[in-house]
């Protein structure tokens, strides 16, 4: 990509993450609830609640409320929690490692098997592997990533008790050094395999897709003619060319990757920004709201700009677009 082109890429995210700040602002604020009336809770009187408001600044006109938090976004300051009492990036800063452990070993899992599944059923197309792998795909990808994580934690968490179905680590173990980390894998892999199964599905059938097409290109029948191996010339020549759209999408998808971590770590009660968006949708806490959006935007932006900087790297042609 060029400077050019990268820079114009680069203002068109930072219009479109101020676009959508200011939208969601405006929109969590004429949402229904109080939340100082939810601060008061049930036995504050009205005075009370007027105190609280009038302490967050939320008595003040919405149009001055916007500018002020601007002007504070544009310094770094993400705010207050109302419920915490303690600065908005400390709170996300403590659930956001967990939320990455989730995301990152889903998105590797995806993009991993996505591609070795895809290039398995590529060799033989037609036939029953392929067909196989196909169909368990479309499944995978239907299947609602909440109910699949129910069933998953009905099945082999509460039935087979093959993996625990809640938490990071066991709270009534001690565990220290590698012990630790081997905890928070047991309790990794139920969720980011639930979360990666649909991701499987799409980056497989691209992956696959665009492999039967490469190979029956005339530099691939070259290839074969010439006596390069069949999985050499899978591997070496048409996967690179293939995976253009696979990084397309799975650059294109990590927002969906982000909503569907909000569900799975419902479900399975993960400490991450999941549960953290939950709490704060319940207590309206509107700082810690507005700040995950600007997160979750912000990351969307940078998953783009990545992508497109990956796409260049493997088809120089589109490097200049």
């Amino acid at each position: 990509m060029t400077p050019l082109a990268f820079a114009r890429r680069l203002a068109q995210a930072v219009l479109a993450v101020l676009g959508i700040i200011v939208v969601t602002f405006f929109l969590i604020h004429s949402a229904p609830g109080d939340p100082a009336a939810a601060l008061a809770g049930e036995g504050g009187d009205a005075a009370y609640i007027q105190a609280v408001r009038r302490n967050f600044g939320l008595d003040r006109p919405l149009l001055q409320q916007f500018v002020t938090y601007a002007g504070n976004v544009v310094q770094g300051d993400l705010g207050t929690s109302l419920v915490r009492g303690r600065p908005v990036s400390e709170v996300i800063g403590d659930r956001l490692p967990v939320t990455l452990l989730l995301m990152g070993t889903a998105l590797a899992l995806s993009s991993l098997g996505g591609m070795v599944l895809g290039g398995i059923a590529a060799r033989r197309p037609g036939r029953a592997l392929d067909l196989g792998i196909t169909t368990g795909g479309v499944v995978g990808y239907a299947v609602p990533t909440f109910w699949l994580a129910q069933l998953a934690v009905l099945t082999l968490g509460f039935r087979a008790g093959w993996f625990p179905v809640q938490g990071l680590t066991d709270a009534r173990a001690d565990h220290t050094g590698f012990a630790a980390v081997l905890d928070v894998a047991h309790h990794l892999v139920l969720p980011a395999v639930v979360l990666a199964l649909s991701e499987v599905a799409i980056v497989a059938r691209l992956t696959r897709t665009g492999l039967v097409h490469e190979l029956a290109t005339d530099y691939a029948r070259t290839a074969r003619a010439g006596g390069v191996g069949p999985r050499r010339v899978l591997t070496r020549h048409a996967l690179p060319n293939a995976l253009l759209p696979v990084v397309t999408v799975v650059g294109a998808r990590f927002g969906t990757v982000l909503s569907g971590a909000v569900l799975v770590e419902t479900v399975f009660a993960w400490p991450g920004l999941g549960q953290l968006l939950i709490g704060a949708t319940r207590s309206r806490d509107y700082p810690v709201l507005l700040g995950l959006v600007l997160l979750a935007s912000f990351a969307v932006v940078v998953a783009n700009l990545v992508t497109d900087l990956v796409n260049g790297r493997i088809d120089p042609r589109t490097s200049g677009v």
